[in-house]
């Protein structure tokens, strides 16, 4: 495996020693104040952190949305130069690390994991810069090319770090890698795993599917072999895929005495290449785009977790499927105005482990060791001439310094103000419903929103992924959720109606938009002000739409003032991210304060009858078939 370039990696430590500071001081991890040592009063825009040890970085920043923090570039300094040299000498991002442990009260070994993922992240963040594009030709790719170019999570200075992988294991399974992975099959015995599937598919219909007769026939040769000599019967047992990675790290090792037993036999290696999504663990069929995507665990540590799959969950997510399929079935809203489709999670595999099963406070990366689900894939729901890209893709700037968004709007042929508006048109009335009439909430960051963009790149619709873990509900047994299949009702997480509304306050406001707004004022000259203008036009839209959820919109809150600010570097840098724990992680949102909320004080539109206009006209309606 080659070195990165020197240029790549300089690069991608300055882009992460920029993101340490903003993202740091956004969460007030590290507290800027006004510096002295620009003039008797301050001078406005100039900072200084004081880190102790006579050490300080000053910088220059303007302040955006929700209280962020964004660095004139060129400004950051580091007060004395590192390493003896000149002052102003650019330093890394490493050595900020080293500068604030004192302040962020890290331990020894807090510090060395920290940079340990540090590292892993620029080096992957340098393979992204290296293999950089033009904004045209970004725009020309497919969504699975596309996924290669991404630059990870927004808010998380600690993204890519994949602890676990080897440098051959990053080079062959990583996302900016864009290889080809072929998956291991086993079939595993139904005292250990069990088949799950919305109707109509059962583990027969799943497999004639996902697999050629011929690979179907030489695996049940294998089983009938193996079975020959063991006193299990080939019909007993359930199939499924498995990561190569995850194969060699877990299931040899860990799952050893199943094997030994004959309950787990190994298959082979199927013959279809399939191409990691962001998430690592989620890959796309190259070979046969119409197959489903298949996610499977990975026993590595990602941002903020072990990438595993847990056996309720996973064995809970078709009936989560299925209902959510139902529900926008059967609302006229979703099903006959909107493109707005829930990628079905439509069968699963979920296998135990039953001597960890007798360890409950074990570390909850061993009780997600073996399983797959596979997914509805993308293509399925594209009609001709459009294409699909997750909403990260819209923060992606390309290698000659143009924004993929200003080169979408540039073919679109529309004003950056419309074709916002029908950007906004697309995402929110659908997660809007969802949460108000529904009482669901997704989470719909930027990877996991899919947005469905027309021939002439005008966006016209969503579709939303990740369901068994990501999906959450009201407290209490309301009539939204009588359909509930008690599998999916038994694992969904409940929150009150403020907590829920994070799913757009922190996900897509906070989370997103506070990224999008200032790039479109600065590639497509709409101020960040105007977007949150057009961002409550749309949100205001909705309600006028539906005055029959006056109450929804009250206890929801999603106009007030402010609301607590999710602060996931927090929670991984000090909140036990680095530390095996056997508790769910969805009881370890770590908020931190307030923000002020943009959509609160935003001003109505004016002078333009844009906003008023922007609604994508009502296309024919996907049949069930199609977007199922």
């Amino acid at each position: 495996m080659s070195a990165v370039p020197r240029d790549a990696w300089r690069e991608a430590g300055r882009r992460l020693l920029v993101k340490a500071v903003e993202e740091f001081a956004y969460e007030e991890l590290l507290v800027p104040e006004p510096d002295p040592a620009a003039g008797p009063a301050g001078s406005p825009g100039a900072y200084r952190l004081d880190l102790g040890g006579g050490v300080s970085w000053s910088f220059r920043a303007a302040r955006g949305s929700f209280g962020s923090w964004r660095l004139v570039p060129g400004t950051l300094r580091r007060h004395p130069a590192p390493g003896g040299g000149a002052e102003g000498e650019e330093s890394g991002p490493e050595r900020l690390l080293l500068d604030a442990r004192a302040v962020l009260g890290w331990d020894g070994p807090t510090t060395a994991e920290a940079l340990r993922e540090l590292t892993a992240t620029r080096r992957a963040e340098a393979e992204v810069i290296a293999r950089d594009l033009p904004a045209a030709a970004l725009a020309d790719l497919d969504h699975l090319e596309l996924e290669s170019h991404q630059d990870g999570h927004p808010c998380m200075l600690l993204n890519k770090g994949r602890l676990g992988f080897s440098a051959s294991d990053a080079a062959a399974y990583a996302p900016e890698a864009a290889g080809e992975v072929r998956l291991r099959w086993a079939a595993v015995h139904t005292t250990l795993a069990s088949y799950a599937g919305i109707p109509g598919l059962n583990a027969q219909a799943l497999l004639s599917e996902e697999l050629d007769a011929a690979v179907r026939e030489r695996f049940t040769a294998a089983l009938a072999d193996a079975c020959a000599q063991g006193p299990y019967a080939p019909g007993d047992f359930v199939w499924l895929p498995v990561h190569p990675f995850h194969w060699d790290e877990a299931v040899a090792t860990l799952f050893a005495p199943y094997l030994a037993d004959g309950r787990i036999v190994p298959l082979g290696e199927g013959p279809d290449r399939y191409r990691p999504l962001q998430s690592i663990r989620t890959l796309a069929n190259l070979d046969h785009p119409g197959r489903r995507n298949v996610k499977v665990p990975l026993l590595i540590r990602n941002t903020l977790v072990w990438r595993g799959l847990s056996t309720e969950p996973t064995r809970a997510a078709p009936d989560i499927s299925a209902w959510l399929h139902a529900i926008r079935d059967t609302d006229p809203y979703l099903r006959d105005e909107l493109r707005f489709h829930p990628l079905g999670e439509v069968a699963s595999v979920a296998v135990r482990h039953p001597l960890y099963e007798s360890v409950a406070d074990a570390p909850y990366r061993y009780h997600e060791l073996l399983g797959a689900v596979w997914r509805e894939p993308v293509t399925a729901l594209l009609r001709d001439g459009e294409k699909a890209r997750t909403m990260a893709a819209l923060l992606k700037t390309g290698s000659d310094g143009k924004a993929l968004v200003a080169e979408l709007v540039e073919r679109s042929g529309l004003a950056p103000r419309t074709w916002l508006a029908r950007f906004l048109a697309a995402l929110l009335p659908g997660l809007l419903h969802c949460l108000y009439r529904h009482g669901i909430a997704f989470c719909p960051h930027g990877e996991n929103t899919v947005v469905v963009h027309d021939a002439r790149e005008v966006p016209v619709g969503i579709a939303l992924k990740d369901f068994a873990e990501d999906v959450n509900l009201l407290p209490g047994r309301r009539p939204e959720y009588a359909g509930l299949p008690p599998r999916a009702d038994a694992v969904l997480l409940r929150w009150p109606a403020r907590e829920l509304a994070h799913s757009l306050l922190s996900a897509v406001f906070a989370g997103h938009f506070r990224f999008l707004a200032p790039l479109v004022e600065e590639h497509l000259g709409v101020p960040e002000a105007d977007f949150w203008s057009l961002v409550r036009a749309e949100v205001g839209r909705y309600h006028d739409r539906h005055p029959e959820l006056a109450d929804q919109f009250e206890e929801f809150g999603l106009l007030a003032p402010s609301f607590d600010r999710v602060a996931l570097n927090r929670e991984q840098l000090l909140g036990g991210g680095f530390h095996d724990r056997a508790e769910r992680d969805e009881g370890f949102d770590v908020v931190h304060g307030t923000v002020p909320n943009p959509l609160a004080g935003a001003a109505p539109l004016s002078g333009s009858a844009e906003p008023a206009g922007t609604t994508v006209p009502a296309e024919p309606a996907a049949s069930t078939e199609e977007s199922r």
